[in-house]
């Protein structure tokens, strides 16, 4: 067993995440673009949401609703942040699918934020987003390692709502692509991308690209 409790961490200051961010948005769209209807309905990685479902949440970012309306959908969620959030979403994604698509590339470049969110979470969460709505599709959609190990260790470091350091303590992850490794106990091993899904809870998705002798302790 590894004990050893050293840490390597990357992080990215505003101005070099926003391009990442606005990237992301702008291959999404991409992606979107090139959806059948049936495509659009897919159950996507997050448990309940569709892939127009994630996709109409990633489009509001930019374009968030009033702070308002946002405390009167807690309050009918019964202050349930995770219910809140899939409401909205589900709200949003009733607009045809080319609208949502539309949005997403006409909002890529602002840095417009909802209150309760910051830059940091908002490069993380386009980051995994994009892998749940690519994933369950089969498409291809490579992700910046270096924005990827900045969002794994702001994910790391954050708690709530993914309590990582919580779910997978006992074991150290490393990244094989870049200098990135938390934790300390039995090695998980391998690239950033599936480190951040691990984190962020998408653990069987993250599970084939994983190795080492911590895996077991995962399924």
């Amino acid at each position: 067993m590894n004990e050893t409790t050293n840490e390597t961490n990357t992080t990215m200051d505003r101005e070099q995440s926003w391009p990442v961010i606005i990237e992301r948005r702008l291959a999404v769209a991409e992606l979107l673009d090139s959806l059948t209807d049936r495509e659009w309905e897919t159950p996507s990685l997050c448990a309940g949401w569709r892939v127009r479902d994630v996709a109409a949440h990633l489009a509001m970012i930019p374009d968030p609703p009033s702070p308002g309306s946002m405390v009167a959908d807690t309050v009918r969620a019964r202050g349930s942040f995770h219910r809140m959030n899939h409401d909205i979403a589900i709200r949003a994604a009733q607009r045809p699918p080319a609208d949502i698509a539309a949005d997403m590339r006409r909002h890529a470049s602002s840095r417009r934020l909802p209150v309760v969110t910051n830059y940091r979470n908002v490069m993380f969460d386009v980051l995994v987003h994009s892998l749940d709505i690519a994933i369950p599709l089969g498409r291809d959609l490579p992700m910046p390692v270096e924005a990827a190990a900045a969002g794994a260790t702001r994910v790391w470091q954050m708690g709530w709502p993914f309590w990582s350091r919580r779910r997978l303590r006992g074991l150290r992850l490393d990244a094989t692509d870049t200098r990135w490794s938390v934790g300390s106990g039995d090695l998980v091993a391998g690239p950033i991308e599936a480190l951040l899904m691990l984190v962020t809870g998408r653990t069987e998705a993250a599970l084939p690209r994983l190795t080492g002798p911590g895996v077991p302790r995962l399924k």
